[in-house]
């Protein structure tokens, strides 16, 4: 909603826009400090911008504070403006002026009350954003709430003027970035915490924080941590912990981690503090070094099984050289095609970890090796055609296997009794296909121009033996060998045609 409306229109510039995705990619923190909802507001036609004859409001975004209770329970994005919240917004919207619903006369002891702020740039207004707060969570405030709302009204100044959020400074999509609730600190211009909040007293004591926080530099406490752990920070750090520069960092110490996050409060351009968001993430950075540790410890499984297949494989090498018999000599050649084959795959697994694998690239270097390794004095030319896309892992393996054997037995007896010179083409066309259930299913197609399947009962080698258990067995697919369709009747070709499901 909020691109359709506000990208390509004409009367906004590319860094209002820009801006505005930034705010409401940022503005849980704004909606958290306030204890409010947030909605934003926009005129529904692109004329509305500038015209103010019938203008009416439409919402584009909405967030709910995790640190009170919703007031706005239903979702309103895409909703029209009511007409008691339109006089305000439509006031703040020409006027760029904050509006209060208790100056549009309503009842003292009303439930809710609602502000109207304009958002400006350059002089113009970009859109109107309204908070929505309870006024039974006005009493009694503690000091929390009372910062908590100091803070967001800091924030909104910044907000009103266009100064935050600054995306030119700060970056987003870091891991473990911390909310409102996890904890807080106020710095002074000086960098020295003003207020922390007990899950931030809390996030600090696990990095070995003893002391009270409060009158304490935060650049000061990153230092100790720094020395008592001899770890090297970024040089740019300290102007984070003293909320001079808008960054996120991460602070370790005593096998424990806290994410921080600063935002310099700015008053007509001038620094006076600084917010700074922290969140333990101990654990979640635990879980992510072990998963790191399982996967480096799957790479080394399949580089070591491919590692052990190559020696199977030359060993296979070494002792058909010796063997006496040829056909002793052809069964260990085939037998040595196969390991290296899966070889291959356990190679292309150990590059990455991915719950699937792109194919193409795999089998178009093994469409190629496969008719090299074929023991037939002719040479082939592969050629493939369509796209495997991402595959189970399960499923490549015995794949791989399958065409590899029959590329090998076109090759081999493709062309018997042909010349040398004479080159046999082959083609693996593969399609992917879904039904109307969505379930998606490979349909592959290898067709060579040699001289076919013989005619009438035919019984297949071992290796198409062990292609159909293959494709039987490890793919739940079916497999048949069909007539080509060559004009010459030498070399009608062949054709093989494999379904299979593909099932993750």
């Amino acid at each position: 909603m909020l691109s359709e409306r506000l990208d390509g229109n004409r009367h906004l510039r590319r860094r209002d826009v820009e801006w505005l995705h930034a705010l409401v990619g940022d503005w849980q923190l704004l909606s958290d400090l306030a204890f409010s909802d947030l909605v934003l507001w926009f005129p529904s036609t692109a004329d509305g911008v500038v015209e103010p004859a019938g203008r009416s409001y439409v919402a584009l975004a909405q967030a709910r504070p995790s640190t009170t209770q919703t007031l706005v329970h239903r979702d309103v994005v895409g909703d029209r403006i009511r007409a008691d919240l339109r006089r305000m917004v439509e006031r703040a919207w020409v006027a760029q002026v904050e509006t209060n619903s208790s100056d549009q006369g309503q009842p003292s002891p009303a439930r809710m009350r609602v502000t109207a702020i304009p958002l400006v740039r350059a002089g113009r207004t970009v859109a109107v954003m309204t908070l929505h707060f309870s006024v039974a969570a006005l009493r009694t405030p503690s000091r929390m709430e009372l910062t908590y709302r100091r803070c967001a009204a800091d924030l909104l100044t910044m907000v009103t003027e266009g100064a935050w959020p600054d995306a030119s400074q700060e970056f987003t999509g870091y891991s473990g970035a911390p909310r409102v609730g996890d904890g807080l600190l106020r710095l002074d211009t000086e960098g020295k915490i003003t207020f922390a909040s007990p899950n931030a007293v809390s996030a600090l004591l696990r990095l070995g924080v003893q002391d009270a926080l409060e009158g304490r530099s935060l650049a000061g406490i990153g230092a100790e941590l720094q020395r008592a752990t001899g770890v090297v920070v970024d040089e740019s750090q300290p102007l984070m912990l003293t909320g001079r520069r808008a960054m996120r960092a991460e602070l370790e110490a005593h096998g424990a981690a806290v994410t921080l996050r600063s935002i310099p409060l700015l008053r007509q351009g001038q620094r006076f503090a600084a917010l700074v968001l922290c969140r333990d993430v101990t654990e979640l950075r635990r879980r992510d070094k072990q998963l790191m540790s399982k996967d480096a410890t799957i790479k080394e499984i399949h580089h070591r099984v491919k590692n052990n297949l190559q020696t199977v494989s030359a060993l296979l090498r070494m002792q058909s050289r010796r063997m006496e018999s040829s056909e002793g000599r052809d069964g260990l050649r085939r037998a040595m095609r196969r390991v290296e084959t899966i070889a291959m795959v356990h190679d292309s697994l150990s590059q990455g970890l991915e719950e699937s694998v792109d194919v193409d690239e795999l089998m178009r270097r093994q469409l190629h090796l496969a008719a090299e390794m074929a023991q037939s004095e002719h040479t082939a030319e592969t050629r493939l055609e369509g796209s495997f896309g991402q595959l189970p892992p399960h499923m490549v393996t015995p794949l791989v296997l399958v065409i590899t054997e029959v590329i090998a037995n076109a090759v081999e007896h493709g062309l018997p009794d042909f010349p040398a010179d004479e080159r046999l083409r082959v083609t693996l066309s593969v399609k992917r296909l879904t039904d109307a259930a969505g379930r998606q299913r490979l349909e592959i197609e290898l067709t060579d121009d040699g001289v076919g399947i013989p005619d009438g009962e035919w019984e297949p080698g071992l290796g198409l033996q062990i292609v159909r258990t293959l494709v039987r067995g490890e793919l739940s697919g079916a497999i048949e060998w069909l007539p080509g369709h060559g004009e010459d009747p030498a070399r009608p070709g062949t054709r093989v045609v494999i379904r299979a499901p593909i099932l993750g």
